[in-house]
């Protein structure tokens, strides 16, 4: 037996009105939602008091599952709507972004960020998070969160095509014309070689 289809036996036990078998799930899936969640809510603390939210509102929601997607998909987007809206309700944004390693100038950004904490480091390091996630923030919510699943949280096309209920042909062209977005307003900092000018 799969994952999925484990875990749809599990879904159908609780929606009989057996409440251990959530108890298996959450188990499960506690660990990677945690982790989805502290991409998002940086205080450890708050984004376990965010997964114990998402989990709870999965619970309440369970009954109306259909198993239209993989459970997991299902629960991933549950807890990314209640880490964002709990960015919204706090008035933060996320603050950290991967760099795309595949990409020979961010490779070459990351081997220099990792030289340590000087203070180039340190500025060029707030400039770049500055000018993605304002890059980010401007981008239509489709593009915003097709990139962020595919670059940040490292899901398949496919997994995004379900979470996002469109066809993968349109995740590919949202994460394109996000990547572009955001490049064009990286640009000028690797233009600039790397550093600030000086004044």
């Amino acid at each position: 037996m799969t994952t999925e289809q484990s875990d749809l036996a599990l879904v159908e036990r609780v929606q009989r009105g057996e409440r251990a078998a959530f108890d298996v799930l959450v188990l499960r899936y506690q660990q990677k939602v945690l982790k989805l969640i502290m991409r998002y809510v940086r205080d450890v603390m708050e984004a376990e008091d965010v997964a114990q939210e998402a989990f709870l509102k999965a619970y309440r929601a369970l009954p109306s599952f259909r198993g239209d997607s993989a459970f997991y998909t299902w629960l991933y987007r549950i807890a990314i709507n209640t880490a964002k809206n709990t960015l919204v309700s706090n008035k933060r944004r996320p603050i950290d972004y991967d760099l795309d390693l595949q990409d020979p100038e961010q490779y070459a950004l990351q081997a220099r960020l990792t030289d340590g904490e000087t203070p180039e480091h340190l500025l060029l390091t707030d400039e770049i998070r500055e000018t993605v996630n304002g890059a980010m923030a401007e981008l239509p919510e489709d593009l915003r969160t097709a990139i962020v699943l595919r670059e940040i949280d490292g899901l398949s096309y496919e997994e995004i095509a379900a979470s996002m209920d469109c066809p993968v042909g349109t995740v590919r062209s949202r994460i394109f014309r996000a990547r572009e977005a955001i490049d064009r307003k990286l640009r000028p900092i690797f233009d600039a070689g790397l550093g600030r000018p000086e004044e």
